[in-house]
């Protein structure tokens, strides 16, 4: 098993597919984390992210099972692809109903447990200050947010970005530079408002 772990997607795909479902569950232990966050980071229901968590790997084992994989170094966004499409699909599926939790949640906005140390005022402030910016987020309009998410959580680059989601790098330049500036824009226009209060 330890030397399956140090092994390429690639190299693990073809094991899986010459038989080896240890293979599989090394390439499922590597991808699980980040993939269940991009979804859960969308949906924001952790019961529909489990659920589409788990169709995206059906599908992937359908998939490579039918041959239809191309192995070229990058599972990694193969994977995240069929998730981006299922969530798609799920929104399509709910959209006249009001699918998206407003749940409270706690993002660790640069995905660093460390920032939260000092003292029990600091820890408050840092709370206050990831719950304003998930405030923010949640305004922004899906494309953008999935994109920000995308770029400054999951640390992507734009061609990554405009892979997963089916645009040119330009548009998906464009949406971060729009959900940034719609982030401030929303920032001031609540502050605007507590200041007439």
């Amino acid at each position: 098993m330890e030397t399956l772990k140090n092994m390429t997607d690639d190299m693990l795909v073809t094991l899986y597919l010459e038989g080896n479902n240890c293979a599989f569950d090394v390439l499922l232990e590597r991808h699980k984390e980040r993939l269940y966050n991009y979804i859960f980071f969308i949906v924001r229901s952790r019961e529909v992210a489990e659920d589409l968590f788990q169709e995206t790997f059906v599908k992937a084992i359908v998939t490579l099972q039918q041959g239809r994989y191309q192995p070229d170094g990058k599972f990694s966004a193969w994977i995240t692809r069929i998730a981006h499409n299922l969530v798609i699909d799920q929104f399509r599926q709910e959209r006249n109903e009001n699918y998206v939790s407003n749940d409270e949640s706690e993002v660790d906005l640069l995905n660093n447990a460390t920032l939260v140390e000092g003292t029990i005022e600091n820890r408050m402030v840092n709370e206050q200050v990831l719950a304003d910016v998930r405030a923010l987020i949640d305004e922004l309009p899906d494309c953008q947010r999935e994109v920000l998410y995308m770029r400054y959580y999951q640390d992507l680059s734009f061609k990554e970005i405009a892979d997963l989601t089916g645009v040119s790098i330009n548009t998906a330049l464009g949406r971060v530079r729009y959900a940034i500036l719609n982030m401030r824009r929303i920032a001031e226009c609540k502050q605007l408002i507590l200041d007439l209060e």
